[in-house]
Order: C-alpha cells, then structure tokens, then sequence
C-alpha cells in the first residue's frame, strides 16, 4: 500500500487558505478518483476538494472550522499503487506558504512565552486568541462579547481579527457589554450564517473606506428591446444560449471601461493601481438567498455572443452553488442589476478594492418627448435607469459622470439592424 498526501490546493491567485467546513467521507472510507472527500470555505466562496486518485481514506489531519494554508496537507489517501515516491508524495510548499506557517509558528512561540491571564473567564479561549487580545488591548469582557464562529460557539482566529479590524474603523464601540435590543413574545432569534457575516463585513468596510458618491442617467432602451424581442428564438437556437439583456449591457459597459481606463483601477493606501485587464463582476443571488460576485474574465475582448456565454454560465454556476474560488476573484468593476427584482434604480456599495460599481434599473415603458424633423410628439419608450456609485476619493463627478454616460451613448446607439 502507498500512501498520498490530499492538499489544500491553489484556488486562485488572492485565495492563500480555506476554512473545513464539513468531511464528506470519514477514516476507512473509500473514495474514488474526483470523488469529493470534503468541503471547503474561502472568504468568496464555498467549495468541494476532490480526490486525485483512488483508496482508503486514513487519515484526516485537520477538524472542521480549522483554517488550512495552500498547500498544506489534509488528509492522507491509501492507494494500491506502487508509483508514489516520497517525492511525489512530499510536493513542494509555495514559499508564501512557508512563511505563513512560520508566522504561525512565531505566534505560537509568543503565546507561550508570554501566556495572557484570562483566568477570571468561564469561556474558553485558544492560546492564539489570547495573546492577539492581550497585543491589541482587549478586556477579558470585550473578548467575551465576542460572538464566536467555532465549534460550540468558539472564538477563533478570524473572528478576533475582525473584531480588531471594526474597532479600528469605528464601527463598533468599544464597551464592556454588547448592546441589548428588546424582543417580544414570538420574536425568533437565527443568527447569520458564514457568507452573511462575510458580506456584512465587507459591506461596512467598504462605507469605511470609500467616500460614496453617485451620478444617475435614464436611458432609453427602446432599440435594443425591440431587437431582442426580433432576434431572441434565433439566438438560442443557433447558440444554445438564452439571451437575456444583461450581456448586452456588460458588452456597453465593458467598451465604456477601455474608454475610461481612469476607473478600471484600485486603490492601495496613497498609491493608484491601473489595471491593464478589464474584469467585470456580475452580483448574482445564491440559492441560500446569500449575494456573490462571480467575474467575467477580459470582458472587453467578448463579443455578444462570447458575453451571453460568459453570463448564463456564471449566472447558473451560482444559481446552483457550484462556483470555484477563481470565479469570484479578480474583478476590477463590479455590475449589479438590481432590476431583476423590479427596483428603478438603487445606490450600490463598492466592491472593495475597485472604484467603482453600476447599478442596472428595471425597464419600463413609460411616456417620452421624441424629437422629429416634424416636430416633438409624446410617445412610448422602453426606458431604465444606470446607478453609478464610485469612490470619490480618486473618482471626481466629472469622470464618474461622463463614465455612466458613455454606457448610455453606447446603450441608446444599439444597431436595432444588427446582426447577433
């Protein structure tokens, strides 16, 4: 029998650990080769890791909620095959890897040395935990407020951080005791789950971060309605894709990004990063009701057809919580269409660290003043508003404006004569 070391592997490029959140097969099972033997949890995205190879599963080296580095070895696979050298075994640690289990390491080394003193607490706390508390200044009933994400209620590495990271942002006073909010008979309590927690992290970091302003335009999308409508049953047929009006605006909005490379950017501290790929997030409900951002890779290079593609595959991918890691990561300007569920318009917040970020409006037909070489007359329009909200920090009202115009010029220049 050989054994083979299961990693954590590569997610994508910002992803460097995942947390378990659950063991799909226990010690003694045996697995299949692309079988899922357990599932995972990055700050994006949950996920299944499968097996390389067939065997018995025989050893599991990490419990759920544990976080696990890139790289790391979590499990180990006993196989009838007689080819795995130590070396296949023992793959290679990416450097960052390695400096991050040091850095653990360091920690731990720190923790005993200078063991905090929590005595007077019924609750308990890992040595780790501990000892961010006693460097950050936090009181044992601070730390005790702290709803923990654990196994019975635990509070862990991540939770304390971010309890560290809200305080330096201000969002949460720093007070002995949690605020109180009055219930009444029939109230139920459910506490958010994991994604929930995330987004509401993520949320409030970003009002804390950027300086929101935003610049709103009507649009009239009567072309292109009507274009749709003519070439929709066509579309899917010859493409084998529904074609649905959000890729035409991601193609609009991906041309007025090459126009405008000023947004196409993020903020680091004092520093400006250009982006030179254009990489549009697309909001997307899951089934938990939860919100992700899948991203569309290189958007300015799609046509239609390669847009409508891109959307439907990404759009049923979250719809039936089967998105990876990499779906989610590199986007550098974010779409919502906050139409789908009938709203007008809406005020959308940043998806941290772009600069920027375009709500979609429901359509509607209402009545409009069209211009004629005759004269003006009152007629019905298919019309919509875009909500840009963008970061004023780096993001005047002159660019931001003219950046949700050109979408418009672009969107109201729609060839109704086009071919798909």
């Amino acid at each position: 029998m050989a054994k083979f070391e299961l990693k954590l592997p590569k997610m994508g490029e910002s992803v460097a650990e995942a947390t378990i959140t659950n063991w799909l097969k226990q010690v003694g099972d045996k697995i299949e080769i692309d079988e899922a033997v357990l599932e995972i949890a990055t700050d994006k995205v949950d996920s299944e890791i499968p097996s390389e190879i067939s065997g018995v599963l025989s050893e599991i080296l990490f419990n759920v909620d544990d976080i696990v580095k890139v790289g790391q070895t979590i499990a180990i696979i006993e196989t009838e095959a007689q080819d795995f050298t130590s070396e296949t075994i023992t793959n290679e640690i990416a450097p960052e890897s390695i400096l991050a289990i040091e850095e653990i390491i360091e920690k731990a080394v720190a923790t005993i040395s200078e063991p905090a003193d929590f005595s007077s607490s019924d609750n308990f706390f890992s040595p780790l935990v501990k000892n961010i508390a006693k460097q950050e200044g936090i009181s044992i009933k601070e730390l005790e407020a702290i709803n923990g994400s654990g196994k019975e209620g635990r509070v862990t590495k991540e939770d304390i951080l971010k309890f560290v990271e809200s305080l330096k942002s201000n969002v949460v006073s720093r007070v002995s005791k949690p605020s109180t909010i009055s219930l009444n008979v029939g109230d139920e309590i459910v506490e958010m789950d994991r994604m929930r927690k995330l987004i509401s992290g993520y949320m409030m970091a970003s009002i804390n971060t950027s300086a929101h302003v935003q610049s709103f335009i009507e649009v009239d999308v009567t072309n292109i309605w009507k274009w749709r409508e003519k070439n929709k049953d066509a579309f899917e047929k010859r493409e084998g894709e529904k074609l649905t009006f959000t890729p035409i605006f991601m193609v609009a909005v991906a041309k007025a990004l090459k126009d405008f490379p000023e947004m196409n950017i993020s903020v680091d501290g004092d520093y400006i990063i250009k982006k030179k790929n254009i990489n549009i997030g697309m909001a997307a409900s899951l089934p938990n009701g939860n919100l992700i951002v899948p991203v569309i890779k290189k958007a300015d290079q799609l046509n239609l057809v390669g847009m409508a593609k891109a959307v439907n595959n990404l759009g049923n991918l979250a719809k039936v919580g089967k998105l990876k890691p990499d779906d989610t990561q590199g986007g550098t300007y974010t779409v919502s269409n906050v139409g789908t569920f009938g709203s007008v318009f809406g005020t959308p917040i940043i998806n941290q660290p772009q600069v920027g970020i375009l709500a979609l409006g429901a359509i509607r037909k209402v009545p409009a003043v069209i211009e004629t070489p005759e004269g003006d007359f009152i007629g019905i329009r298919n019309k919509m508003f875009l909500s840009h909200s963008y970061d004023h920090r780096v993001i005047d009202g002159a660019l931001g404006g003219s950046f949700v115009k050109r979408v418009a010029d672009y969107l109201e220049g729609f060839d109704i004569n086009r071919e798909f």
